[in-house]
């Protein structure tokens, strides 16, 4: 595992071994066939030499039997000369003094017995096979065998045998016994070499690939710091550009990148300040004449009765209008905390099967004006949750206006799960829904997704992305999925105690 996870964060180690490996099956491949040419080669060798003075033996050992004229004890000589010796009739026949000198089967019965057979050897380790081959005609045959001696132990050797035939006595066959010790010997000093060179060259391989993959990777790394350390807020951050090749061209691509977005991100940051400040400021500037204006019409509104008709219907208009206006100040006051970070949490235990119920309850008449019917799911009993009161109580409003503004008199569903970490709460609608595109913006400050469809009740267009500001303040979640003509579902996770972890998903997402 901790393998692994070095390889996935080290490009040098993966292009070094990925390259050592590259180069080791390389040189396996070409050494193997190297040392099957070789080792073919030398056996070839072996082979035609030893056939060669099998045939040479045969006919001089002919010979020899003839010019004895059929003197037994010059054949057991010129026999034994080849046995001991190995020479044939004074010569040296450059052939291993191991032979099985055997008289053929089924030829009757002999008069001398020439029989021979080398020291710590028996005429029963020639293969039948061989001898079978043998005696059907009078050309030479061979066969590799694996042959143990009288004392165990075992040698690769090469059988060569030929039928012979001895004057007065008939055919007998004669098998002589190569060992391939010494070619195997010249085989183990090639593999050794072939291994100890390929394991130089692929040792050297990767010597030289971690150099130059270091050179390469020195300044990728670096550039990789200096990203991390842009990221995490050091915009002053730089990497160290020496040269004029082609990574010095990328460290001043990136430095010049670096800069261009320190000066982009502070002239945000500084757009942001004034921007956030003038909203804060022209909110508080609001409140006092607001406050004025609520307490003017509230003595109009009074007297509304003794009005006409018609200037009746204002005053109420008026009213409305001014309750809007209270609660556009209060929702651009809270994002304002949110933008300068002084948003807090100020936590209470209370049921949020009950919170949920009253929300619904309040938002009923709305929903049934328009024909919309609201249904509860919810646990039997009750869910406790520590918390902001106020603040989870907002998020389930905001999210049952949207679904009532959004249902298209179809129902809309609730659902509250549970579990030992945390409590979900999934708002259902099945009305327009919301493509891809839209769902990634749904939760953007002031954008409505079709800005020429009218709302049920005049919001403000901040309502999902305080829900949002809330959510994450708990250290919850709030997501959503739609499907054009299929509705939305929104889904509240929020853990039972402000700021711990949800482990999992309670309620999916999808449908």
């Amino acid at each position: 595992m901790k393998l692994t996870r070095w390889l996935r964060h080290s490009l040098a180690a993966r292009v070094v071994i990925s390259t050592s490996l590259l180069t080791f099956a390389a040189i396996w491949i070409a050494g193997s066939a190297l040392y099957t040419n070789l080792s073919n080669g030398i056996k070839g060798v072996k082979y035609e030499s030893s056939i060669s003075d099998t045939k040479a033996t045969v006919y001089a050992l002919q010979y020899q039997f003839l010019l004895a004229g059929g003197n037994t004890k010059a054949i057991q000589k010129a026999i034994n000369d080849l046995s001991t010796n190995g020479t044939v009739f004074g010569t040296a026949t450059n052939t291993a003094p191991y032979l099985v000198f055997v008289p053929a089967p089924n030829t009757g019965v002999k008069k001398a017995n020439f029989t021979t057979v080398s020291a710590f050897l028996t005429a029963s380790m020639i293969p039948k096979s061989l001898r079978k081959e043998i005696q059907k005609d009078s050309n030479v045959h061979s066969s590799y065998q694996q042959i143990t001696n009288t004392f165990g132990l075992t040698s690769e050797v090469l059988v060569v045998g030929n039928q012979i035939d001895v004057p007065g006595e008939g055919p007998y066959e004669l098998y002589l016994i190569f060992n391939l010790e010494n070619q195997h010997k010249t085989l183990n000093i090639v593999s050794n070499a072939l291994v100890a060179t390929g394991s130089a060259l692929v040792l050297l391989v990767a010597l030289v690939t971690l150099l130059v993959v270091r050179q390469v990777v020195r300044p990728v790394r670096e550039a990789a710091k200096t990203a991390e350390a842009l990221a995490s807020g050091d915009l002053g951050k730089r990497m160290d550009v020496h040269g004029d090749d082609e990574i010095a061209r990328l460290g001043n691509a990136f430095n010049e990148m670096a800069n261009s977005l320190q000066l982009q991100i502070n002239r945000l940051e500084n757009l942001s300040s004034v921007q956030q400040r003038f909203v804060g400021d022209v909110t508080h500037e609001l409140r006092t004449p607001l406050t004025t204006l609520r307490m003017a019409a509230g003595v109009i509104h009074g007297s509304k009765k003794t009005f006409e008709p018609a200037l009746q219907r204002s005053v109420e208009l008026m009213m409305v209008q001014l309750d809007r206006f209270e609660r556009l100040l209060e929702d651009l006051l809270e994002i304002s905390r949110f933008d300068a970070q002084v948003a807090v949490v100020e936590p209470v235990e209370f049921d949020i099967c009950l919170l949920t119920t009253n929300a619904i309850d309040d938002l009923r008449l709305v929903a049934s004006e328009v024909g919309v019917h609201i249904e509860l799911d919810r646990p039997a009993d009750s869910v406790y949750v520590k918390g902001d009161i106020r603040r989870v109580e907002r998020i389930l409003r905001n999210l049952l206006t949207n679904a009532i503004d959004h249902a298209e008199q179809k129902p809309i569903k609730v659902t509250i799960k549970h579990d030992e970490h945390a409590v979900a709460i999934s708002v259902r609608d099945f009305g327009v829904g919301l493509d891809k595109e839209s769902s990634l913006r749904v939760f953007d400050r002031f954008w409505r997704a079709d800005p020429s469809r009218s709302r049920i009740r005049g919001g403000t267009g901040l309502g999902l992305s305080m829900a949002l500001e809330d959510a994450r303040l708990h250290n919850g979640e709030l997501e959503v999925y739609g499907e054009p003509g299929k509705g939305a579902n929104f889904v509240l996770t929020l853990p039972k105690h402000a700021g711990g972890e949800i482990p999992q998903r309670i309620i999916p997402l999808k449908f």
